[in-house]
């Protein structure tokens, strides 16, 4: 659907997914399947399309039709996370501290006639590296984090990071590149305003060549993270072809879908440099499933997410 459809009362229960390329995600076949488990099969998934850093009046109407419609329940937002909250800041009734920390909604639900925005992130983000690296992982090998975006989700994984309790479930060092400096200074703002023994390092960088030095300077066993959205909401990768990973390095594709060139050049050195390579799959379902529960008011109890997983596992 175009972002430029017209407020109008929906004739079922409709859940929204706010994206750029919504018809090419796997949400569509997996959706109606999830809404059998949860018992819940009259619900529609519907996508609305806009453009990267869109019109606000675009991303205000999005949220208008959410707010303001009765069968609207609510809806789960990509790509589009910060500038959504900042153009429709005022339709929201209440935001979680997340969500007033990043500047971002993830997650726009409904709850007693408020409109609420959830930034879900950290907790997708952290259980689903928590996954990948398993506990203790950054004591033990002493790697370090790389990682190519600053938008909302690198933001959510750093954070996860920082709030970890054990010291070997922290990295000393987490090294942050972010094409525009624009995203780097709220970043910064964000983590000033928390303690924590991770030494953390902005770069401002567009030129491949140079985050190739970035990579070829970090440690081995370290998480080298795509969180650009290049690969999938854009072409290209935060690397070069040339660029060699470290060895023994995680190198984590944040999408699941799309080109993933950064994905394929990891997949290149996987034998060579040791690599494990993983893509976005399992954030996805740990972020849909997080704000499914969210919109539709239902407790994702572990046994139910297993059930959830079993079912996009077979019709991914």
């Amino acid at each position: 659907m175009s972002a430029d459809f017209r407020v109008a009362t929906k004739y079922r229960p409709t859940f929204y997914f706010i994206g750029v390329t919504t018809g090419q995600s796997a949400i569509n076949r997996i959706f109606p399947r999830w809404m059998e488990v949860v018992g819940r099969p009259e619900v529609a998934l519907e996508g609305v399309d806009c453009k990267i850093h869109d019109r606000p009046e675009v991303y205000r109407q999005a949220v208008a039709q959410i707010k303001y419609d009765p069968l609207s329940l609510g809806g789960l937002v990509t790509t589009h996370k910060i500038d959504l909250l900042a153009a429709a800041r005022e339709l929201f009734d209440d935001l979680d501290p997340y969500a007033a920390l990043l500047g971002e909604v993830s997650s726009i639900s409904k709850r007693e006639g408020r409109l609420e925005g959830h930034a879900k992130d950290p907790l997708s983000a952290g259980a689903s590296l928590d996954a990948i690296v398993g506990p203790g992982y950054f004591g033990s090998t002493g790697g370090q984090v790389l990682c190519f975006g600053a938008g909302g989700s690198a933001i959510a994984t750093l954070l996860h990071l920082i709030n970890r309790p054990e010291p070997a479930d922290r990295p000393w060092r987490f090294v942050l590149v972010n094409r525009s400096e624009g995203r780097l200074v709220p970043a910064r703002q964000i983590v000033e305003r928390l303690e924590s023994d991770i030494q953390v390092e902005y770069r401002h960088n567009s030129d491949p060549a140079v985050n190739d030095r970035l990579l070829a300077g970090m440690p081995e066993y370290s998480l080298i993270i795509n969180a650009t959205g290049m690969g999938k909401d854009t072409p290209g990768s935060p690397i070069t072809w040339e660029g060699v990973f470290p060895p023994r390095a995680i190198a984590w594709e944040f999408n699941y879908r799309g080109a993933l060139d950064f994905l394929r050049q990891a997949k290149a050195q996987e034998q060579s440099r040791l690599l494990r390579v993983e893509d976005g799959w399992q954030y996805f379902v740990y972020g849909w499933t997080q704000v499914m529960a969210q919109v539709l008011h239902f407790e994702l109890t572990p046994e139910l997410f297993r059930r959830l997983e079993q079912s996009a596992a077979e019709g991914r």
